[in-house]
């Protein structure tokens, strides 16, 4: 058995692609050796900014013979047939085997060098390989079909053992030498083989294992700054790119003026770390200090004195900029700042960012007022939503746009705006997704609310619905945050009610926008009439917004979106659910049944039916439910029958001691009516009926009152006498009246199971 390696050197390899680049290489290596039956006993993968590389250990000198069987035509078939297959496998007549009337070719593959399976299988990888950039260079790029990589190419090590694998690609030939450290190692490194390849690279100044360099980043950081009396703020991610831009890395401690501690220590440790890759550091408090950590990648003979200067000189200019920023912001209110978002699209059919903010306030307002969100002041919910998108218009936003909502509320707080409305400014974005931090501020929990419930309801409405893998506008991510804020802090928000008060705030927008889009004179004197984002709501502009054909069209839009959005919040909440264990079954049962639109409720009918579903009587219930709904179905006893059912016989509990009384089936309001005399029930029928009589208005209750492991337990009740039933009696009975009355019996224990779940929907 011998061991392979291959490297493929280029230009600057970007850091953020180089750990999926490495596994892509040994998928594509393994699969195309597969091809031709090898396997190799292990393959470990290599990434540097100027190489991949892999090691495939334990293959086999030659591939296995192998004999292949090819169904060839009958023995009697036309030449022309027989002369095509022939072609096809290289074989005579006489070479072929019949059986049962059939040719059958028995081709010998005979085992090949595993060096010649190599050399074709190279080129292969190279040209399939999934960059999510590439590029061509030099002469050949003119033609389309010339190599594309992620940076130029510049040489291929192959070798089997100590055997050279020659190969070519695009000019590109295979040898045995790469290239060392691009500053502390001169002229090529010959590899005599894979066992040879890491050491004789790290005697060159090059560390080709990721998670060595990881790590020797990881403990330097951690030791330059344990020098200083300080530690690192951790940061895996940082961790990773740096290991990703250097062969050699050597972390070096610097310092910058103490003065820019004065900006907002996000926005230090953001430029530090997206425009310079350096780690910030933290005093034994925890606070931020003016000092970081640098990644060299090169062991400096002035012990790195020289690269911290340069360093420190460029961070300086960075941290000089922000700080200009952040003076600069300052000096305007955030309530100047907020009237610049008319003149920015939110989207044209749901108007500015203007228009989002005022329906954003006006949401955060109801839900306080409403007490949806218990113990919030509304006139501070709609304060921090009049403000919470002011800092998109900031230069600090516009340099970093991953602090939108972090500078807003530092502009609030500087401006002595309450705590409650800056610190909603800031949270409003979060939860962001899966694991984030939930706000618990009341302020905090209304305008986050407001704000993801305005996205998902404009959106839906104007059908920009996510489809597949394909969120433009982020709905998954919204929905989400909604399920987190209202599961988190068990909000009762009635979704009908909520739609009927969001929707008005969509439509002046887009009356807005037809007009300037259309030049309709009517749609333009409606814009006239409403004047402003607030008169869409009273009756007299609603009547003429109504009558006009597209905004008719528009708001009735919205009106159908409800169903849409909750089933979206259903499929979400299956989603949020799954690590709690919640069964995704069980979520559909609840919210087949229609007409739930409060989550917490859904969610609480959810967790009872799991626990009942559980135990032997829920197991049985569900097992008798599924029965009976099977031979309804069969029968396709539907509700198009009852009124013939309630025409013929049927009884009731009071009813029992009358000898020749029949069952009735269920009534609208899950009551019986008595019926002449035509046949004595059996007495499986008699007992199940009064289970029904009596666990259905317990049922009902519970249900009232959101008691829902008691309604789970009356209708426990049902199992005995379920089992009875179906062990004594016959549904399909001949006589035409019984099978009537007793399919009605099933109904009305169906429909008495269906008051808490839709049993269909549930698995088992």
């Amino acid at each position: 058995m011998t061991d392979f390696l291959l490297e493929l050197r280029s230009e600057e390899i970007p850091a953020r692609m180089q750990v999926k680049a490495k596994d892509d290489l040994a998928r594509l290596f393994a699969d195309e050796i597969a091809k031709a039956g090898l396997k190799a006993e292990a393959i470990e993968a290599f990434a540097t900014p100027r190489r991949l590389a892999l090691i495939a250990r334990g293959l086999p000198d030659q591939t296995e013979s192998v004999s292949e069987e090819r169904k060839g035509p009958r023995a009697n078939a036309p030449e022309q047939a027989l002369s095509g297959f022939l072609r096809s496998t290289g074989l005579t007549r006489e070479q072929l085997t019949e059986r049962d009337g059939v040719l059958f070719a028995v081709i010998d593959k005979p085992g090949r060098p595993t060096a010649d399976v190599l050399a074709e299988a190279i080129p292969v990888i190279i040209r399939a390989f999934p960059w999510p950039k590439s590029m061509r260079w030099g002469d050949a790029s003119t033609s389309t079909e010339s190599l594309r990589w992620v940076r130029p190419l510049q040489g291929v090590v192959a070798l089997f053992g100590e055997e050279l694998v020659d190969c070519e690609v695009d000019g590109i030939t295979s040898g045995r030498e790469t290239t060392g450290h691009r500053f502390h190692h001169n002229g090529p490194v010959t590899v005599t083989s894979a066992d040879d390849y890491v050491e004789k690279l790290r005697a060159a100044h090059v560390i080709v294992h990721l998670s060595e360099r990881k790590k020797l980043i990881e403990d330097g950081a951690a030791k330059a700054s344990a020098a200083a009396g300080l530690t690192v703020i951790p940061d895996e991610g940082l961790v990773l790119e740096n290991a990703g831009l250097t062969e050699w890395p050597v972390p070096l401690l610097g310092r910058f003026d103490p003065e820019f501690l004065n900006v907002p220590r996000e926005v230090i440790q953001l430029t530090m770390r997206t425009n310079q890759k350096y780690f910030a550091c933290a005093d034994s408090a925890g606070a931020l200090t003016n000092a970081f950590v640098c990644t060299a990648n090169i062991d400096a003979s002035d012990g790195g004195a020289a690269v911290i200067a340069g360093n420190e000189k460029v961070l300086s200019a960075r941290l000089s900029d922000a700080k200009f920023f952040w003076e600069a912001d300052l000096k305007v209110p955030l309530e100047e700042q907020a009237d610049k978002l008319s003149q920015i699209v939110f989207h044209e059919k749901l108007g500015t960012v203007a228009d989002k903010v005022e329906r954003v306030a006006k949401l955060a307002e109801w839900l306080a007022t409403e007490k949806i969100v218990p113990n919030c002041d509304p006139a501070l919910a709609r304060k921090a939503a009049e403000l919470c998108k002011a800092d998109l218009v900031t230069g600090m936003v516009g340099e970093f746009p991953e602090l939108q909502g972090i500078m807003g509320g530092y502009y609030a707080r500087a401006r002595g705006l309450p705590d409650a409305v800056a610190d909603a400014i800031r949270d409003h974005y979060k939860p962001v997704g899966q694991g984030d931090d939930v706000p618990t501020a009341p302020v905090t929990v209304a305008v986050s609310l407001a704000d993801k419930l305005d996205t998902l309801i404009g959106f839906f409405g104007i059908r920009e619905m996510p489809t597949g893998s394909r969120d433009p506008f982020a709905l998954r991510r919204a929905a989400l945050g909604v399920i987190s804020l209202v599961t988190t802090h068990q909000l009762r928000i009635r979704f009908a009610k909520l739609f009927t008060f969001a929707i008005p705030g969509f439509v002046y927008p887009f009356v807005n926008t037809l007009a300037r889009s259309l030049a309709d004179a009517d749609v333009a004197a409606l814009v006239r009439a409403g004047n402003n984002p607030h008169a869409v709501t009273s009756p007299e502009y609603q009547e003429k917004l109504i009558s006009h054909p597209a905004i008719a069209a528009f708001t009735n839009g919205f009106a159908e979106s409800g169903g849409p959005l909750m089933e979206f919040l259903a499929d979400r909440l299956k989603v949020q659910q799954r690590e709690a264990g919640v069964r995704h079954d069980l979520i559909d049962a609840v919210f087949a049944l229609g007409g739930e639109d409060d989550l917490v409720r859904l969610l609480a009918r959810v967790k009872a039916l799991q626990a009942f579903v559980g135990t032997d009587e829920g197991r049985n219930l569900l097992a008798g439910y599924k029965r009976a709904a099977n031979i309804l179905k069969k029968e396709n006893h539907t509700q198009d029958r009852q009124p013939a059912l309630d025409a013929g016989l049927g009884f009731s509990s009071a009813d029992t001691d009358k000898e020749s009384q029949t069952p009735d089936q269920v009534r609208g309001d899950g009551g019986s009516v008595e019926k002449p005399l035509s046949y004595t029930p059996e007495i499986a029928e008699t007992a199940l009926l009064k289970a029904l009589d009596t666990s259905e208005p317990l049922a009902t209750a519970a249900i009232e009152r959101e008691d829902f492991e008691a309604a789970m337990a009356a209708l426990a009740s049902l199992r005995a006498p379920i089992d009875a039933f179906f062990e004594t009696v016959t549904v399909n009975d001949p006589d035409p009246v019984k099978r009537d009355a007793r399919l009605a019996l099933l109904a009305r224990v169906r429909d008495a199971v269906h008051r808490v779940a839709d049993f269909s929907k549930i698995e088992g």
